[in-house]
């Protein structure tokens, strides 16, 4: 059939390129023989930074997929563009505003960093509440909606770990959002300046990085999967997604040295629980629904 090609191939494809890349290009780098740049390319006063660049990549390949499932479930294309656009904006808004907030210390001293998104500094809860808030508003408040909030969502969240596992690339180009010190075999090196406060007398730590980049693909094929041969009622989709990614989240958020925290507590590890609670009852509510998703070839 040709949804099962089309899976097969996303699933070739993005395995592939992972491997090449982890095969070929983090041995070298990992070891510190090779150093990578945050900077791509400068041209003049003008720098493209490998951050940026992937974070506009993945969006682009994200909507892309997303587009090709909307027309399955013959959602408007201008409907999908314009809430896809309002997405994007307000999801980066979003996802820099919490990471600010939880930062203030930081950012009060300065403030000129707070609008400086490619050097890092984007949490992806921020990025889902607000993008959440968007899916909401715009299928309540735009006339002859053709997707529903639920319906909405779903197209978000099946594509958003596949953004995020190519999103985190930047962090390994940032050299940042790595791990605790350790002896592994797989263990990254980092140069003394870009090593977390502390940990000045260590060289190899957790490519936690890495971690989440491989569990998101994970959670994407699964995801990709789900939406195109089991779900049944809008929703679902959304509440594995909640339930899968922050599952994977909770024990590499753990060894990360540069975490968000209140008090004693990460926020991601409390955030993540959270919503692996609201998920699994969103994800029973909905499979007892008789409302069934229409099949779409």
């Amino acid at each position: 059939m040709k949804k099962d090609k089309v899976f097969l191939n996303t699933l070739w494809v993005s395995l592939t390129s992972f491997l090449v890349i982890c095969i070929v290009v983090l041995p070298k780098s990992f070891s510190g023989e090779w150093y990578f740049s945050p900077v791509l390319v400068t041209v003049g006063p003008l720098e493209i930074r490998w951050y940026g660049l992937l974070i506009a990549s993945s969006i682009l390949l994200a909507t892309f997929i997303a587009q090709k499932e909307a027309e399955r479930e013959k959602i408007n294309e201008d409907d999908l563009f314009t809430a896809v656009s309002l997405g994007i904006i307000f999801g980066i808004i979003g996802a820099r505003l919490y990471y600010v907030l939880f930062n203030l210390e930081y950012f009060s001293q300065n403030p000129s960093e707070i609008f400086k998104i490619w050097h890092g500094g984007l949490a992806i809860h921020g990025a889902i509440l607000a993008a959440f808030l968007v899916v909401f508003l715009y299928t309540r408040l735009k006339k002859k909606c053709t997707f529903t909030f639920l319906q909405g969502l779903d197209l978000f969240t099946f594509v958003l770990p596949l953004a995020q596992a190519i999103g985190r690339w930047g962090n390994f180009f940032n050299h940042e959002a790595y791990g605790s010190p350790t002896n592994l075999p797989w263990k990254m090196y980092i140069s003394l300046p870009d090593r977390m406060p502390g940990y000045e007398a260590y060289e190899y730590f957790h490519p936690t990085f890495l971690y989440e980049s491989a569990w998101n693909l994970l959670v994407f094929l699964i995801l990709f999967y789900f939406i195109r041969n089991k779900r049944k009622t809008y929703g679902e989709v959304t509440a594995l997604y909640l339930i899968l990614y922050s599952i994977g989240r909770i024990p590499i958020e753990r060894l990360r040295t540069d975490s968000l925290y209140i008090g004693d507590l990460r926020v991601a590890v409390v955030i993540s629980i959270i919503l692996i609670v609201l998920g699994s009852l969103l994800f029973v509510y909905l499979r007892n629904k008789r409302v069934i998703v229409e099949k779409k070839e």
